[in-house]
């Protein structure tokens, strides 16, 4: 039974995410009939396989669910928004089932509310309601595998954080892909018979020479020099047949290379899935996130045939989520925004990829607002990270890769969508430190952003560079390699603080690399200074250029990367090792550390140290009417070191404002006397209170109240159903930074 539910939950898992592909498509195409024919077929199929095997739950919705689909193909009913929304639940409650089944656990029928609901939907019956399970969040982690269901909400607010599926173990492998890799491995069978065939040539030269060898000893013994010309013709026939034997083992020996190399690439394109597994999804994600902002968005796909090793595409789903949640929510505006710009009333978020020198480029853009790059300044010194004259000297590219930072967020207020500065830093991680990839951000204020994410193809055999520095070989991944050039150095320049070159129009930074690894400085060259001409190698990650001086090349060679092992993996500036032909260990370089360790090297950042962790030190005014609701933030926040002052109402919390200065305002909206909305305007007149962090937490999740808290000046608006301990604290140390 355990082998057929898990065919079951493969096959399930699928369907669903036909049917959520299907659904997102039809909201676009009300009168497409072969999406409403596809999708009901895969309830169908669903209906059908759960009945096998007794999963009465999920045979029932499905049923219900495949009613509906039918009521909707036949004409009976329209497609309308509140159809859309339930069958959505719908189907979101049937993927929660089977992942309940995929744990070993036993699917139990959803409430009677939705059977009920998808009944009355078929008779045409259902009632306009808000929209219900809305997610904010999808992971598409799991390839092809919908989230579970979502319980019903209001459909402004975000739903509960989703339970993600356990990814499915398998790959489906096309069949030319198995034929091929069959005949493969049918020549390289031939191949070593024909190896066999040269090592038995080999024994039978080794037989002649030991023979030779024993004529010329008897010769020697009975010193017959006449019977020298016998003796030169034997050698030179050993020699003809010795020099055509190792002609023959070089012919082998590379066939067997070509070979081999060849099937290397057959085995890993069969661990090679499309892009689309992952990509599709995502229409349901932008779907919801738009849907819970009371936005139109598109997401266009292009691309999704490319294929990526299916182990760096589990890893690839939460950046992407990640991405275009902030492109929904930061990037494409409102839209009255939008007509008032000129623009579509419908954003439009684009996700792209395509093949580039042996790597996959993947790029996400928007045809929103961009990046405002003076609130990202504005927050990097609220938050203390630079100095004002700091930030003022920055360019665009270094301030748009602020983003990346821990708990940076440019949103004008934190929600559960978005703001809690949670998201890029997480890309980059996961990108440059898990995939060994890179990331970068072009920006263009009123016309969108543009995410371009680069990743190898696979993570298990990679293109290296081996290069010398101070007598010790390293590697550098040759995805990362831009070009190799020799300049002496009497065209080398200083910009700002930092030596670079002119390389076509171009400055790039250079960094000398035995200096940044903190190794001791190479072997001096004999010829003065300025006419020496160092090997540079031009690296990149991102928009980022940097000139490595190393002492020599070796060679490029593709070569199995080992990770380091677990008690190695703080090393920053080593992301892996491979191993020699003669068995030497040689590292290689994580070269966006070394980015940041040669920048590190020339220009040190002022930024505010703290002795400890500080929060000691951190006082909060805690404002609300209820006095559980007090106690309950304040133990919380005391548990962390923070110490809170507590007021009943917004006008106890105003004049204790005024007796003492807080690092951090948190108030409640519904209170006597003074409003928590009135009381941040308030204290946002005040100049003390000026950039004092304001968190509201409230049991309004209306779309109009959370705009009203932008209004008065709130830094973050917490609903009270979506409260959690976590939340809080996170917000807390975000906006304190």
């Amino acid at each position: 039974m355990k082998k057929f539910i898990a065919r079951f939950v493969e096959e399930a898992r699928e369907h669903a995410g036909r049917i959520n592909e299907g659904l997102v498509a039809l909201e676009k195409k009300p009168d497409d009939s072969e999406t409403i024919h596809a999708i009901f077929r895969s309830a169908h199929t669903i209906k059908g396989s759960s009945r096998m095997l007794k999963l009465a739950a999920i045979t029932d919705l499905a049923h219900r669910l495949e009613d509906a689909l039918g009521a909707l193909r036949d004409g009976k009913i329209g497609c309308s928004r509140e159809l859309m929304d339930l069958l959505f639940r719908a189907i979101d409650a049937i993927s929660g089932m089977v992942e309940t089944v995929a744990g070993g656990g036993e699917a139990t029928p959803e409430g009677s509310g939705l059977r009920d609901l998808l009944a009355m939907a078929c008779e045409g019956r259902l009632q306009a309601q808000a929209p219900q399970g809305v997610r904010a969040e999808a992971a598409p982690g799991a390839p092809a595998s919908p989230p579970p269901a979502a319980p019903a909400g209001d459909g402004r607010g975000p739903a509960p954080k989703q339970t993600r599926p356990r990814a499915a173990e398998t790959v489906r492998i096309d069949a030319e892909k198995l034929d091929d890799l069959i005949k493969l491995i049918g020549e390289m069978v031939s191949n070593h018979n024909r190896l066999k065939q040269r090592i038995h040539d080999v024994r039978e030269a080794e037989r002649y020479a030991e023979s030779f060898l024993a004529s010329i000893g008897r010769l020697g013994q009975r010193g017959c020099a006449p019977r020298l010309d016998e003796l030169l013709e034997r050698a030179q026939a050993l020699y003809g047949q010795i020099r055509q034997l190792s002609a023959a083992m070089r012919d082998d020996n590379n066939i067997q290379e070509l070979l081999i190399g060849e099937l290397q690439e057959k085995a890993l394109v069969m661990r090679m899935v499309p892009l689309s597994v992952v990509f599709e999804p995502l229409r349901r994600t932008t779907r919801d996130i738009a849907r819970s902002l009371d936005k139109d968005v598109d997401l266009v796909i292009e691309g999704g045939e490319i294929e990526l090793d299916k182990k760096m595409m589990e890893k690839i789903g939460d950046a992407l989520v990640h991405i275009i949640r902030n492109a929904v929510d930061h990037g494409i505006e409102d839209p009255g925004q939008r007509a008032a710009s000129g623009k579509p009333a419908t954003g439009t978020v684009k996700l792209t990829a395509c093949y580039d020198a042996g790597t996959v480029i993947m790029e996400i853009s928007d045809d929103g607002g961009g990046i405002p790059l003076d609130k990202i300044r504005e927050k990097a010194l609220r938050k203390k990270m630079f100095a004002e004259e700091e930030l003022n000297a920055m360019d665009e590219a270094a301030l748009v890769d602020l983003i990346f930072q821990p708990g940076f967020s440019t949103n004008a207020i934190i929600t559960d969508i978005s703001g809690r500065g949670v998201g890029m830093d997480v890309v980059r991680r996961n990108i440059v430190e898990d995939l060994r990839g890179a990331v970068s951000v072009k920006t263009t204020a009123g016309a969108g952003t543009v995410i371009s994410i680069r990743l190898p193809l696979t993570l298990a055999i990679m293109p290296i560079l081996r290069v010398t520095v101070s007598g010790a070989t390293f590697a550098i991944a040759a995805h990362y390699v831009r070009e190799i050039v020799r300049l002496p150095r009497r065209e080398f320049i200083r910009v700002v603080d930092r030596t670079a070159i002119r390389l076509r129009n171009e400055f790039i930074p250079v960094a000398d690399l035995a200096s940044v690894l903190g190794m001791p400085p190479s072997k001096t060259d004999p010829l003065p200074d300025q006419e020496k001409e160092p090997l540079i190698v031009i690296v990149y990650a991102g928009a980022a250029h940097l000139g490595l001086i190393v002492d020599s090349l070796i060679d490029e060679e593709d070569m199995v990367i080992k990770s380091l092992p677990s008690h190695m993996r703080n090393i920053k500036l080593v992301s892996g090792v491979t191993i020699s032909g003669r068995n030497h260990v040689i590292n290689i370089l994580h070269v966006p550390a070394i980015f940041s360790a040669a920048q590190e090297a020339k220009e040190r950042m002022a930024r505010t140290e703290k002795a400890g962790d500080g929060h000691g030190t951190v006082n909060i005014l805690v404002v609300d009417d209820s006095i559980n609701t007090r106690e309950i933030e304040k133990s919380i926040l005391e548990s962390y070191g923070y110490r809170v002052t507590l007021a009943e109402d917004g006008r106890d919390g105003l004049e204790k404002a005024k007796e003492c200065t807080f690092d951090a305002v948190i108030t409640d909206v519904e209170m006597p006397r003074l409003d928590g909305f009135s009381l941040t305007e308030l204290l946002r007149a005040d100049e003390a209170y000026r950039f004092t962090p304001i968190i509201i937490v409230t049991s309004r999740e209306k779309e109009e109240d959370k705009r009203r808290g932008i209004q008065v000046g709130a830094d973050a608006y917490i609903v009270k159903g979506s409260f959690d301990q976590a939340n809080l604290l996170e917000t807390v140390q975000n906006l304190i930074g």
